[in-house]
């Protein structure tokens, strides 16, 4: 019993739980749509399992910024939610909430791809959401891309985040419409195709966290996804 205790601490330590050495994410139902918080130990974010993102684009290990991930889901929406560990942020200079920031990598940002296609996987959306609580969505076809690059695309998802200075943490929260990503209704037992990053500190010191290694300089890497699947 003591070997087998050492093995699955050697697991967690390693991969940040064992849903991420297996590649899947479970999203925990919640009965409700509540309001959006960044407070990973509110009620409703204490409902779900976390797992980690702590490798860097071509899978080494980047402890200083290992990534906190939550979700969940409803009828409505998918929620996901990001505990970010930094040194230095990497911030637009004039931040727009209220509208679409485009090329938003460029800077510090949280980021989803999910696809429900697993048919023609490089059909996915992304979702970024900035410190400062910017974000942009986008439609990705990596066989035609779009003039516009997909980003004129609206999901009508919702942001929010915080950044605690004194920590060093910053906090993002998504609300996704379950619409925007599936055609099915949300319903447990559903399955999705995903990849989480980080985009992270200024370009002298640029920092890229995955958490299903691309192994390329791109994120657009969709045969290294993983899996998401809604759980009651």
């Amino acid at each position: 019993m003591n070997n087998l205790f050492r093995v699955l601490l050697v697991l967690i330590s390693c991969s940040g739980s064992i849903f991420a050495a297996d590649g899947v994410i479970q999203s925990r139902w919640a009965d409700s749509d509540p309001r959006l918080d960044t407070n990973p130990m509110s009620s409703f974010w204490r409902g779900s399992e976390p797992i980690y993102m702590e490798s860097n684009a071509l899978g080494k290990a980047e402890p200083k910024y290992r990534t906190e991930i939550r979700t969940r889901w409803t009828k409505q929406n998918l929620y996901l939610l990001f505990v970010c560990p930094y040194e230095e942020l990497n911030l637009t200079p004039n931040p727009n909430t209220l509208a679409e920031t485009n090329e938003l990598w460029n800077w510090d940002v949280a980021e989803a791809f999910i696809g429900a296609d697993f048919k023609n996987i490089k059909r996915y959306k992304e979702f970024e959401i900035s410190p400062q609580g910017e974000w942009v969505d986008l439609d990705i076809d990596l066989d035609h891309q779009n003039d516009d690059g997909g980003w004129k695309w609206n999901s009508n998802f919702e942001v929010s985040s915080r950044i605690d200075k004194a920590a060093h943490v910053w906090y993002g929260a998504m609300r996704i419409p379950y619409a925007a990503i599936d055609s099915r209704p949300a319903a447990a037992g559903n399955t999705l195709r995903i990849n989480l990053f980080r985009c992270q500190g200024p370009a002298s010191s640029r920092h890229y966290i995955a958490w299903r290694a691309p192994m390329r300089d791109s994120f657009h890497v969709p045969e290294r996804f993983g899996t998401l699947k809604l759980v009651e």
